[in-house]
């Protein structure tokens, strides 16, 4: 079988390289459309003009939900400003609008993350949602991002929840590409897992747990660490080549099926992957003792091992089977998993988590 590792065109990271961002990408265009989160016109502008100073741009602001309309309306704005180069600033969502009008202007991209809340930065894909922020539908991008520059001191200033949200994306990166090398199905690279995205899947869970509580204390006081460099790298590179290569499994399957319960949505998507890493180590069977590990992990970095933590306070079993087969779906991941999955063993596997989740806290 052929094996495939596919990764952004270049990596940047370390602290203040947000002023030096012109130097990064001089040689991909001459005029760039940016678009950012409003965030970024608040804290972050004077430094990107910096940065940016003998370049030919135009901002335009995000407004909170990669979809279609919004896609859409950016890929005129592209074309209106005769840009020739998109350069993505602002969180996960943002950046995955970003790679799509990219994409679909036919520019190339340029991504700067201002958390590290997803491993969405480093991906050839896009996840669509509707307007109500329902998930749709993923975009598989041709090629990554040309470039990925990540300004640690822009993350370190950054809510200390977007942090935590990133190890939970991160963490579900080990086991779905475990559970997809068994059944050695094509990942998003567009071939089977290479011993290297296996290995780096592998490294992104022992340095989550090695370092993700100095790192996270890093983050409260708004300062740069070496360990915070380590999570960042983790959250954010690591587990963009670990998912993409390595290939995804039950746990992000069943984030999207929580998706369709509307008091998750104030969750961010790291917080309902880390609780689906967890169902999905339940329905494996996995070691109950690795299973308290991981879930001694989450509580310690404050991520949801319960389902009141994400929101569902009024929990049915009609409401879970929802999840469930929202989960199952025909052309969902979850079919990667090396047996055979169905609603009822996922809604059960939630259940589960949860009574686990209680009975650990006692």
């Amino acid at each position: 079988m052929t094996k495939v590792l596919t990764s952004p065109g270049k990596y940047v990271q370390g602290k203040k390289v947000i002023k030096q961002i012109g130097d990064y990408i001089k040689n991909l265009g001459e005029k760039a459309l940016i678009i950012a989160d409003p965030i970024v016109k608040e804290l972050f502008l004077a430094d990107l003009e910096t940065g940016l100073k003998n370049f030919d741009y135009e901002i335009e602001f995000f407004k909170g939900e990669c979809s279609k309309v919004e896609i859409e309306r950016f890929k005129k704005k592209a074309a209106a400003e005769d840009a020739d180069i998109i350069i993505g600033m602002g969180g996960g969502k943002t950046l995955d609008t970003s790679k799509a009008v990219a994409y679909y202007s036919q520019l190339p991209v340029v991504i700067v993350p201002t958390i590290a809340a997803t491993d969405a930065p480093c991906s050839a894909l896009s996840v669509i949602y509707t307007e109500d922020g329902v998930f749709e539908e993923y975009l598989f991008l041709p090629k990554n991002p040309d470039i990925v520059i990540v300004d640690t001191e822009i993350v370190a200033k950054a809510p200390v929840r977007f942090l935590v949200s990133g190890m939970g994306d991160a963490l579900a990166t080990y086991f779905e590409a475990t559970a997809s090398a068994v059944t050695r199905k094509t990942a998003m690279s567009g071939g089977t897992p290479t011993m290297t995205a296996l290995y780096l899947a592998e490294l992104c869970y022992n340095t989550l747990l090695k370092y993700g509580v100095s790192a996270k204390k890093a983050a409260e006081a708004g300062v740069v660490t070496e360990a915070l460099e380590k999570i960042i790298e983790a959250n954010t590179l690591l587990s963009g080549l670990g998912f993409e290569s390595g290939g995804l499994a039950a746990a992000h399957a069943i984030h999207n099926g929580f998706t369709v319960l509307e008091e998750t949505h104030a969750k961010t998507h790291g917080e309902k992957v880390a609780y689906s890493t967890l169902v999905q180590m339940v329905l494996e069977g996995r070691d109950p003792a690795e299973i308290e590990k991981v879930m001694n992990f989450c509580q310690e970095v404050g991520l949801p091992t319960t389902l009141a933590d994400l929101g569902i306070t009024e929990v049915t079993d009609n409401k879970i089977l929802k999840v469930a087969e929202a989960s199952c779906s025909k052309d969902e991941t979850i079919h990667n998993m090396p047996f055979a999955v169905d609603a009822e063993m996922v809604k059960d596997a939630i259940l589960a988590v949860d009574a686990l989740s209680k009975n650990f806290n006692k």
